[in-house]
């Protein structure tokens, strides 16, 4: 059954199932990197640091071998000594060893990227299971790990046992020589044989970070089964959502068309667009549109209009403008204040000539609305009815 479904996942991994692995902590992440790096980087620190970090160690050879009948005699020396010596031994341990947990996670980085998650610590009791755990063993990428292991130690054991015979003799005659001596050669007897392990695990490294990349990708397939069920899950978020958009574009129109009574004005191209328009004198700085729409919208905008009695002013061109530039609850753009202006001011004259009954009807404005302004100079430009009450 496990090889039928392998043999199914022959799609290549969605973006969706690969952040749901780097949220479980499933990332590709080479062993062999991080032990490549922390040896060079030790072997480094060691060849630089060796002179300082020898004699550090040989002043603490000295001060733990100094002691007398009346030192001893004290009571705790031989406790305040351990912890002098303690310290003594992790200031000159403790860079070293930091320079090591840095090389080693950023050659993680390296391998895998950074990805913080806190589910692999989380507790896993069939892990518990030996009989789980030997049937992993047994699986192709359990076996590929293994033989991978114990070709890296047989090569690294005879890498290391070539270097020891070679230098078999010299180790030997390190004896006859000064300490000082003694240990100088020894170190550099050492870094020869950790350059040479060193390039053995870089081969491994080289081949083993793009084939933890491939494993990790293979593991990551998908099949068809699997493709269809998030599909499906993806199209009713889709649906979700757009169900919960239209239900805020409901009640924004309502809430629009519901401020239509309040306007000064009315705005329209006759079969196509219509903005209202309201201005309050010391308390905006520019006439502000409370409504817009086209097509069934403005009709809808101008009935309003009409049975609340506010004026509608056909002025194709304004009505143009103030749709495709300005916003709901905005005010109008400064390049349209010119226009506006005159035909508020012509909605102002003709309610003081309506309310007195002797003055003469002010003429239609046909205000300048400059050309860049009007969307049909633009080719392709079309409303968008759908979103005109939500701006």
């Amino acid at each position: 059954m496990a090889d039928h479904d392998a043999q199914d996942r022959n799609l290549p991994a969605s973006p969706k199932k690969i952040e749901r692995s780097r949220a479980e902590g499933q990332l590709p992440r080479s062993r062999d990197l991080p032990h490549f790096a922390m040896m060079v980087a030790g072997g480094a620190v060691l060849s630089v640091g060796a002179p300082q970090i020898v004699e550090k160690l040989r002043q603490m050879l000295i001060t733990g071998l100094h002691f007398d009948a009346r030192l001893l005699a004290q009571k705790g020396f031989m406790g305040e000594r351990l912890a002098e010596m303690t310290l003594a031994f992790a200031a000159v341990m403790g860079p070293i060893a930091a320079v090591l947990v840095i090389v080693g996670i950023a050659s993680n980085l390296a391998s895998g990227g950074w990805n913080w998650t806190m589910k692999p610590l989380a507790p896993k009791f069939s892990h518990l299971n030996p009989l789980a755990g030997l049937g992993r063993l047994f699986t192709g990428q359990g076996f590929g790990s293994a033989l991978k292991a114990v070709l890296l130690a047989l090569v690294l054991g005879i890498v290391g046992a070539m270097v020891l015979k070679d230098r078999l003799a010299a180790y030997v005659g390190i004896m006859s020589v000064p300490l000082p001596s003694a240990l100088a050669y020894a170190g550099q007897q050492l870094m020869g044989g950790l350059g040479l392990l060193a390039v053995a695990l870089a081969v491994f490294a080289a081949i083993d970070v793009p084939l933890q990349r491939q494993l990790w990708l293979r593991r990551m397939r998908m099949s068809r089964e699997e493709v269809k069920q998030e599909m499906k899950e993806v199209e009713g978020n889709l649906e979700i959502k757009a169900k919960m958009r239209a239900i805020m574009r409901e009640m924004a129109k309502r809430r629009m068309l519901a401020a239509v009574p309040q306007a000064d004005l009315v705005v329209m191209n006759p079969t196509h667009y219509a903005v209202a328009l309201k201005y309050e004198e010391g308390k905006m700085a520019a006439p502000k549109v409370i409504a817009k729409g086209a097509d069934l919208l403005a009709m809808k905008i101008r009935d309003l209009a009409k049975e609340s009695k506010v004026p509608v002013l056909q002025q194709p061109v304004l009505a143009r403008a103030l749709y495709a530039h300005a916003k709901v609850d905005h005010e109008i753009p400064a390049a349209l204040f010119g226009a506006v202006a005159q035909v508020l001011a012509y909605v102002y004259q003709l309610r003081a000539a309506l309310a007195s009954r002797n003055m003469a009807r002010p003429d239609v404005p046909h205000p300048h609305v400059p050309p860049e302004l009007d969307p049909h100079n633009k080719p392709g430009w079309a409303p968008e009815p759908e979103e005109d009450f939500t701006e």
